[in-house]
C-alpha cells in the first residue's frame, strides 16, 4: 500500500466524517481507516474512546452508502467500501458530489464561476475544469452554432495532461451524438451531455472515465450542463452586443483625418466609457469645409445607447453637410437645433462647441459657438489661461433659440482646448476635476507642448484623478496655432 493511497483515503475519510458527523457532534471525533483485504474500512470515533468500546450502538450502514441512522452525538460509526485503497480514493474523489449538501455547495460554486465570465471563449475551459476530476477523468466541450458541430472540441482537459494529445486523436474520429447519451471511446466510457439554452443547441459536454459512471452522475452532469449552456448563451449574447456597439461607435466617428491644415497643429483624444464600450453620446469632428477653411466640433448628447447614437449621427452629418453648403457656424446650429426638435420624443438634447478655423498671417481666426457646452479655454505662451466663448442655449430644447458666433484669435503658439464633461466632471469622493478651475490650472502647465502632448497630458490627468474607471465618455480636442 503506497503512501499516496494512505493519504488519499484518509483525506476521503476526513471529508466524509466532516459531513456525516461534524454538523451534529458535540464532542471531538477522529477518523481511522484500515485495509481488510476485500475493501477499505473507515471508522469515525469519539476522540479518546478506545477501539471496540463505543459509547453507544454502532450506526448501521450499507456498502457504498453514506446515510447513517441513529444519533451521532457520541456514537461511533463504521463504513466499509469494497476495493483497493487506490480505487477507493479515486472513486470517492469523483463520486463525492452525490452527497446532497456537498453537491449543492459545489453547484453554487460552479454557477458563480460560470457567471463570472462574459467571454464565450472562456466558458468551455471553465466547464472542463469544473467537472474534472469532480465528475470525470476527462472532459471535452464542443461548441457549435449551425447545428452541425465541429470535428474537434473547443476545449479538452484531462487529469493527466500527458494524455490530452492522445485523447484528442481519439475524439477526432468520434461521432458526437447531439442528442446526448453514453458511448465507448477507446478504454473510456463517455457521457455526452447536450448544452441546450433557450431552445437552441449550443454544443455538448463530453465526460469520460476508464470505468463505469455511478448511476446518478448523469443527473448531476445534466445539471451542470444546463448551467453551463446558459452561461455560454449569455456570453455569446454579450459578445454580440458588444461587437455591435463597437461597430456603431466607430460609425459615429470621423471617417478619416483631415490631413495637413496650414498653420494648425491639431490633436484629438476620444475614449468611450464602459466595459462593453456601450455607444455613448460624446463625439468630435475635424474636417475641411472648402474655401480654405476647416470646421471642428465637440459634442455631448444626453444619455447613451441607440437613442443617443441617433442624435450623434444626425449632428455629425448635419454639421458636415451644411458646412460644405456654405452655412456659417451659427446658421448651422440654428438648423441643427430644429432638426433635433423635429425628431420628437426620440430626440435627446445636445451640448456642442462648433467652430470654423481660418489661417491668417498672424495665426488663426476661429469663429466659435458654444451651445451649452463646457468652457473652451485658450492657453497663451506666457501661461495665461482664459475662457474664450460665451455659453448659449442647448440644442434640441428651445424651438425659438438662435445662435451667434464669436471670433477668437489664436496667435502663433496659442492653444485652444475643448473637452466634454467626461473631463470636467471626473469625480473622486464628491470632488470634480474642474472644481476651483482645476482644468485651467492643469492646462496652464502645458506651455510649450505640442497639441498631441497637451491632449495626452489632459488624458492622463483625467485617468489618474480617481482610482476607479471613468463612467463617462471623454473627448478632448486641442488646436495649436503654429
Amino acid at each position: 500500500m503506497t503512501a499516496w493511497a494512505a493519504a488519499s483515503v484518509l483525506d476521503v475519510a476526513e471529508r466524509l466524517a466532516g459531513e456525516l458527523v461534524g454538523q451534529t457532534a458535540e464532542v471531538p471525533f477522529e477518523v481511522v481507516w484500515s485495509h481488510l483485504g476485500d475493501g477499505v474500512q473507515i471508522e469515525v470515533r469519539q476522540r479518546g474512546v478506545p477501539e471496540g468500546v463505543p459509547s453507544g450502538p454502532a450506526a448501521p450502514v450499507d456498502e457504498w452508502g453514506v446515510t447513517f441512522s441513529g444519533e451521532l452525538r457520541t456514537d461511533w460509526a463504521r463504513l466499509r467500501l469494497p476495493g483497493s485503497a487506490e480505487r477507493v480514493a479515486a472513486e470517492w474523489s469523483i463520486e463525492e458530489p452525490t452527497r446532497g449538501p456537498i453537491w449543492m455547495g459545489f453547484l453554487a460554486d460552479a454557477s458563480d464561476l460560470l457567471a463570472g465570465t462574459l467571454d464565450p471563449d472562456m466558458v468551455p475551459a471553465i466547464i472542463s475544469q469544473i467537472v474534472v476530476p469532480r465528475l470525470a477523468t476527462w472532459c471535452a466541450v464542443y461548441t457549435w452554432s449551425d447545428g452541425s458541430g465541429p470535428q474537434r472540441p473547443a476545449y479538452l482537459w484531462h487529469t493527466d495532461e500527458r494524455r490530452i494529445d492522445g485523447l484528442r486523436e481519439e475524439l477526432a474520429t468520434a461521432r458526437i451524438p447531439q442528442a446526448g447519451g453514453s458511448m465507448q471511446l477507446g478504454d473510456s466510457q463517455m457521457l455526452v451531455i447536450p448544452l441546450l439554452a433557450r431552445g437552441r443547441s449550443l454544443g455538448a459536454m463530453c465526460l469520460g472515465r476508464p470505468d463505469r459512471f455511478a448511476e446518478d452522475v448523469f443527473q448531476y452532469a445534466e445539471d451542470i450542463g444546463r448551467r453551463a449552456a446558459l452561461a455560454m448563451d449569455n456570453a455569446r449574447l454579450y459578445a454580440t452586443q458588444a461587437a455591435a456597439n463597437r461597430a456603431l461607435q466607430r460609425s459615429l466617428l470621423p471617417p478619416n483625418e483631415p490631413g495637413e491644415i496650414p498653420g494648425l497643429d491639431p490633436a484629438v483624444v476620444y475614449e468611450p466609457a464602459g466595459e462593453t464600450n456601450e455607444v455613448g453620446g460624446d463625439f468630435y469632428d475635424l474636417f475641411a469645409a472648402g474655401d480654405g477653411s476647416w470646421r471642428f466640433a465637440v459634442g455631448d448628447v444626453c444619455g447613451t445607447g441607440p437613442e443617443a447614437a441617433a442624435v450623434t449621427g444626425l449632428a455629425r452629418h448635419t454639421l458636415r453637410l451644411l458646412a460644405r453648403e456654405g452655412y456659417g457656424v451659427a446658421a448651422v446650429l440654428d438648423r441643427l437645433n430644429q432638426a433635433i426638435l423635429d425628431e420628437g420624443e426620440r430626440a435627446r438634447f445636445l451640448t456642442l462647441l462648433h467652430g470654423e478655423i481660418k489661417p491668417v498671417p498672424t495665426g488663426l481666426d476661429v469663429w466659435l459657438v458654444s451651445a451649452g457646452h463646457p468652457e473652451a479655454l485658450r492657453l497663451r505662451p506666457t501661461g495665461v489661461v482664459d475662457t474664450v466663448v460665451t455659453s448659449q442655449s442647448l440644442l434640441g430644447v428651445f424651438p425659438e433659440a438662435t445662435f451667434k458666433a464669436e471670433l477668437v484669435h489664436l496667435d502663433h503658439g496659442d492653444v485652444l482646448l475643448a473637452v466634454t464633461d467626461g473631463v470636467t466632471e471626473r469625480r473622486q469622493d464628491g470632488r470634480l476635476l474642474d472644481d476651483d478651475g482645476g482644468l485651467a490650472k492643469l492646462f496652464a502647465e502645458c506651455v510649450g507642448l505640442s497639441a498631441r502632448a497637451v491632449a495626452e497630458r489632459i488624458r492622463r490627468a483625467v485617468q489618474d484623478f480617481a482610482p476607479e474607471p471613468s463612467a463617462d465618455d471623454m473627448a478632448i480636442v486641442v488646436l495649436r496655432a503654429r
